[in-house]
């Protein structure tokens, strides 16, 4: 029988992984894994190890592990017909009814889909309709698209350009020309309240500031304006209150199209179908992926908004047939997986789960670590929240990065079986548990949290890092 470390030996030599420091682990000085199996909110390794997935994958598998439901909706389609492509009008049974599903749970303004296999590429996508829509309205100089810091929208290069963060610019030099990126809507690590700036004066400043760049640039050159509902990898950070009301304002005014990621909001995360229909956005196109499959199979989406559409439909009555298309787009077994996907978050009312658990979720955090003299800002939302860490919280001060603050306590969270994630830029902790955690599992991932933290604030007092009360 093949070992876990063989395993792990074999894969060093010809696996190159993502966001993984590629010369220590292809000579054996970071760790791997084997994952071989999961059910619920647990996945297992190859050495039978149990972890608690407190992250859902990459915030994806909402309906949890082990569905087999999903298997037998794949394995039925597969044994019908496996793949077709859906160029010039060809179609299969399971992207019709899956365009259907994902427009009614949208709600009113929104008319196509267009599939794709990841955020990645449905923000691709998205990049080409804005460009298309403008140019198709004779206006080929609006075309720059403005994103914001700390946001994400993808890692290739047009949408790790769209991205905010430095780890995906440094070195590949993004961003690319065009795509610009306002003030994050970060109340806490701005600081405002030390400037005496509640949080709808600082959704107000964030609004002038966008609007000073977009008068910079010129009006007549912005073409869109991209945002996830709640920051995600950028620091799982829920929007100041008024943040959406004041930013779509400013687009209205400059007509300036309006694209919702809701890569990581869709389908139930934070409470709400959307997480448009939570913060009363009304975006003209609309980012899916994650939880439209739960990631049992790759597929994304672009939902197109009537506004949009229109001018899609007069662009290939003056100009012929789109040119944009994907091999996999509308694949079978993705559109199959997402019908049962979205049938058991349906079925099993999961998005009213992850408000009403995901409220004890920030209850919880709040209790643990309101007051711990470590964690700066305890946030979040629905089924995501996050700790932020802080030398100082009084002061929101920041530990010095190289002390890795946040990366050794997601470590230590891994000592105790749960997999919770370290985000960049800054000391902060991610939380975004499978949609069906009940609160029994909430306290389990509470608990093991408060050991792991616990254990690193230990290590800094004996370090000198941290003062004893």
């Amino acid at each position: 029988m093949t070992t876990h470390q063989e395993l792990i030996d074999r894969d060093r030599k010809v696996t190159f992984h993502a966001s993984t420091h590629l010369r220590d682990f292809a000579h054996g000085d970071a760790a791997g894994r084997v994952i071989t199996g999961g059910k619920g909110i647990n996945i297992v390794d190859k050495d039978g190890r149990e972890f608690i997935d407190g992250f859902a994958g990459l915030y994806c598998v909402n309906i949890g592990y082990g569905r087999t439901e999903v298997a037998e909706a794949i394995y039925q389609q597969a044994l019908e017909m496996a793949y077709y492509h859906t160029y010039v009008g060809h179609s299969n049974e399971p992207q019709i009814a899956l365009s259907e599903k994902i427009l009614e749970l949208a709600g009113p303004g929104m008319s196509k889909v267009y599939y794709g296999l990841g955020g990645s590429d449905a923000n691709e996508t998205q990049l080409k309709l804005v460009r298309y829509y403008n140019n198709v309205l004779g206006r080929p100089q609006k075309k720059k698209v403005i994103s914001r810091q700390r946001g994400y929208h993808g890692s290739g290069l047009a949408t790790g350009s769209l991205t905010g963060l430095k780890a995906f610019h440094d070195q590949f030099d993004l961003p690319m020309a065009g795509v610009l990126h306002t003030e994050a809507p970060h109340y806490y690590q701005r600081a405002a309240e030390q400037q005496g700036m509640s949080e709808r004066e600082f959704s107000a400043w964030c609004a002038e500031k966008l609007e000073e760049m977009i008068l910079a640039e010129g009006p007549d050159t912005v073409a869109a304006f991209i945002g996830e509902p709640v920051l995600g990898t950028g620091g799982i950070v829920a929007p100041p209150e008024g943040y959406w009301a004041a930013i779509q304002a400013v687009l209205n005014k400059y007509d300036i199209l309006l694209i919702a990621d809701e890569v990581v909001c869709g389908f139930g995360r934070i409470g709400s179908n959307f997480g448009s229909h939570k913060y009363d956005i009304k975006p003209d196109l609309i980012t899916v992926a994650k939880g439209l499959t739960s990631a049992y199979q790759p597929l994304s989406g672009v939902i197109v908004g009537d506004r949009v559409w229109k001018v899609l439909e007069q662009g290939t009555g003056e100009l012929g047939p789109i040119g944009h298309g994907w091999t996999y787009s509308g694949h079978a077994l993705g559109c199959a997986a997402g019908l049962a996907n979205l049938a058991i978050i349906e079925r099993e009312n999961l998005t009213q789960n992850a408000a009403d658990t995901g409220a004890y979720l920030q209850q919880r955090m709040q209790q643990a670590f309101g007051d711990h003299p470590i964690v700066g800002d305890a946030r979040g939302v629905g089924m995501l929240a996050a700790l932020e860490f802080s030398a100082d919280p009084s002061a929101r001060s920041s530990f010095d990065p190289s002390l890795k603050v946040g990366p050794r306590i997601a470590a230590a969270a891994l000592e105790e079986n749960l997999i919770a994630r370290a985000m960049p830029q800054g000391d902060i902790l991610g939380f975004a548990p499978p949609l069906i955690a009940t609160r029994d599992d909430i306290d389990e991932i509470v608990a093991r949290t408060e050991r792991a933290v616990n254990k690193v604030t230990d290590e800094l007092v004996r370090e000198g890092v941290l003062q004893t009360a």
